[in-house]
């Protein structure tokens, strides 16, 4: 199958090198030449050290190389059986490049979003054919990260659907399915992650080292919310936040912080900026943690319980199945284990205890309980890991 990839930054060229080392021809697209001659070295100079480090051999090397193609003008993807786009996230940006790219392409060529929160509908809405139209969500960087979500919109076509899922995979990438709601899988999922955890640090309950340090010691997270934030970017991590939130009608669950968009506004976008929750000033040292059992253990409690009901939630309302939101966690973002699996371990009385006693002293929509959470403890429903 021949590839196109739209956009040449960091996730497209990251793109163009997994199709490339799995054997297809791939074109790269971008306006810049200067771009593109800059995402040829950096693809070049990443598959040197993969075969300095014995991770591939010295012919993958030159076959990927050889599989790649570079080209500033659309109608060099005149040829391309499946193109996808990874450029900015504005949704008319997007929209208009798709308007016109179909009058290049071939009439089975499938087209498709690297979008990681926008309407996929939307975006179908602006092609002649929306049949042919459907999200294919990486993850950065990603040549490592294994995830993909693949998101049909409503007109997509079945058969389509099925091709996509059978080539990402045989790339080597672990391939969810969900359907077309803001933030998708992980993106609306995960944020409880940071968006509860920046309200205890606001109401002074906690600091952001503690925070960080309960998440890791007692739930086993890879990174606290705020190394996590901090290390994706203040930046993006608003703007999803804030997309998510109002895709939703501005849901309560969803609400971004103002913390957030004091960051955000003051340019403090983590380490690639020098500073975000912390400094990374040369010569500063990070802040300590209070590391106080009880206090890490409630904080644990009130964050985790925030994500398994919202991972209930995307199941009760028929999201992705409960394999596939389980999977996504683990795979998108590095979570220990599965929301899900994770609610059935704690026990989903205690769960609904926590969030119903949350629900009690704030009076705030965010803590309420989803109704399948009710049933699950209540013993009149179950998690079906069949499907």
């Amino acid at each position: 199958m021949v590839i196109g990839i739209i956009g040449s930054g960091a996730m497209g060229s990251g793109i163009a090198q997994v199709a490339a080392q799995n054997g297809c021809k791939t074109f790269v697209y971008d306006t810049e030449k200067a771009q593109l001659e800059k995402a040829k070295k950096h693809i070049a100079s990443g598959l040197a050290k993969l075969v300095e480090k014995g991770k591939i051999s010295s012919d993958t090397f030159q076959s990927t190389l050889s599989n790649l193609e570079f080209v500033n003008e659309l109608n060099g993807l005149a040829s391309c059986d499946l193109i996808i786009e990874a450029i900015v996230e504005i949704t008319e940006v997007k929209k208009n490049l798709f308007a016109q790219l179909e009058g290049f392409v071939k009439p089975g060529c499938i087209l498709a979003s690297n979008t990681s929160s926008l309407s996929i509908a939307s975006l179908a809405a602006s092609i002649k054919s929306p049949e042919r139209f459907i999200g294919i969500h990486f993850f950065n960087p990603a040549t490592l990260m294994p995830l993909v979500e693949i998101i049909p919109g409503l007109s997509t076509d079945a058969n389509i659907i099925k091709t996509c899922q059978t080539l990402i995979s045989s790339w080597g990438k672990n391939v969810v399915l969900t359907k077309d709601t803001p933030g998708f899988i992980v993106n609306r999922v995960a944020r409880s992650y940071y968006s509860e955890s920046i309200r205890i640090a606001e109401e002074q309950i906690a600091d952001y080292a503690t925070i960080d340090w309960a998440m890791k010691t007692f739930g086993g997270f890879r990174m606290g919310p705020f190394e996590l934030m901090d290390f994706i970017g203040n930046d993006v991590n608003y703007r999803v936040t804030e997309s998510v939130w109002t895709q939703f009608f501005f849901e309560p669950r969803f609400k971004p912080s103002i913390t957030q968009q004091r960051l955000f506004e003051s340019g403090f976008f983590g380490v690639k900026s020098g500073r975000g929750y912390y400094n990374y000033g040369e010569g500063i040292s990070k802040p300590m943690p209070k590391e106080d059992q009880a206090l890490g253990k409630l904080i644990f409690e009130r964050v985790v319980a925030m994500l398994i009901n919202e991972a209930v939630d995307s199941y009760y309302l028929g999201i992705a199945s409960a394999k596939d939101l389980d999977l996504a966690m683990q795979k998108g973002v590095n979570y220990p284990k599965g929301l899900l699996q994770w609610g059935e371990e704690l026990g989903w009385e205690k769960v609904l205890e926590i969030l119903q006693d949350l629900f009690n002293t704030y009076g705030e929509d965010r803590y309420r309980p989803c109704i399948l959470l009710k049933m699950l403890a209540k013993g009149n429903k179950k998690i079906d890991w069949s499907i």
